[in-house]
């Protein structure tokens, strides 16, 4: 069975409310018809009714099963301003400022239902950048206890044996621009929880890339990496990490053992973190248009609960496709609590 569908499989019975607030994106809207229809999660559409059941109609698809919450006349509104007030009143946010944000930025409004508990998750991005998306996350939602970096992971599904069977995880290739080596760390451990509970490989095997191998090359990067792979140590986490590698000393089982004989991960890696923003985005985007490879993402990783973000070039299955992604992820969030 295919990844996706084993995914929604297993999503289904839990039935997750995952909210959709872009009402100006033809292809959400899509999206979201594409889903109930499927059931695999409940949707949550945002805004005024009348004019959504009309951009069904014009679209030609059906809301059933469909929940419309219009914050002109969403009960917990006033509940809601409260406590986002709150949670800014150290950057000047008051109730007025915050019912002018809820009432005008549907991404912000659909964050906030996941605050209240009114949806599991949120799914925006198609219209709106990765920095919107992230900023309504990190304002309503917050970070995860014990975490101090918001990052991203990207699934890549390919036709080939690299990684697990054609799975990983590529990370960052979107949120933060020049990582430290804490931040890398943090990164590696995002992209591990990301293998683990939403790809289901039970054996995560972390390469932290550079443009060096065991020190076959220097430099300010090569150094960091270094650095990030000392503090993993340190930290003890619970999944098989190595670096600095080069991607091919990564990937491929020969040169792995070539460049780096006796590591646990070279030549099998099935999660590949960055150095920086520049190599993650150019890579992720290499991979996608010359393989063909299906790359989900950015997803937001290491908030307390899940706020996705999405590609504004996504397609109307990558929405659907996320939205699985999401209900999974609001799954571990669950268990983490």
């Amino acid at each position: 069975m295919p990844f996706i569908d084993h995914l929604k499989s297993r999503v289904k019975p839990i039935q997750k409310r995952i909210v959709l607030p872009e009402n100006n994106s033809d292809r959400a809207l899509k999206a979201a018809a594409i889903v109930a229809r499927e059931g695999f999660a409940k949707i949550i559409l945002v805004g005024d009714p009348e004019q959504l059941n009309r951009d069904a109609k014009r679209l030609g698809v059906s809301f059933e099963g469909i929940e419309i919450i219009n914050p002109a006349t969403y009960e917990r509104m006033d509940e809601l301003c409260a406590y986002f007030a709150k949670r800014r009143e150290k950057k000047g946010m008051t109730v007025d400022k915050a019912r002018e944000i809820m009432t005008k930025d549907t991404t912000f409004f659909g964050a906030g239902l996941v605050a209240m508990g009114d949806a599991d998750g949120c799914v925006s991005g198609s219209t709106r950048t990765s920095a919107d998306v992230i900023k309504a996350g990190l304002q309503v939602i917050g970070v995860r206890p014990g975490n101090k970096t918001v990052c991203s992971g990207f699934i890549v599904l390919s036709n080939t044996n690299l990684g697990e069977g054609g799975k990983l995880v590529f990370g960052d290739c979107g949120v933060i621009l020049d990582p430290t080596a804490e931040q890398l760390a943090d990164i590696a451990t995002s992209c591990a929880i990301r293998a683990r509970y939403t790809l289901g490989i039970k054996d995560v095997r972390v390469a932290l890339l550079t443009y060096s191998t065991k020190g076959s090359g220097t430099g300010e990067s090569v150094d960091k990496v270094q650095q990030a792979v000392e503090i993993l140590k340190q930290r003890n986490v619970d999944f098989a990490f190595d670096g600095e590698l080069q991607a091919d000393a990564a990937l491929v089982p020969e040169v792995g053992e070539r460049k780096a004989p006796g590591s646990s991960v070279a030549g099998h890696a099935n999660v590949l973190i960055f150095p920086n923003l520049a190599a993650a985005n150019i890579g992720y985007k290499l991979v996608e248009r010359f393989s063909g490879a299906t790359c989900l993402g950015p997803l937001v990783q290491g908030l307390a609960k899940p706020i996705l973000d999405l590609s504004r070039g996504c397609s109307v299955s990558d929405i659907v496709d996320v939205v699985a992604v999401c209900a999974s992820d609001a799954i571990l969030a669950d268990s983490l609590k």
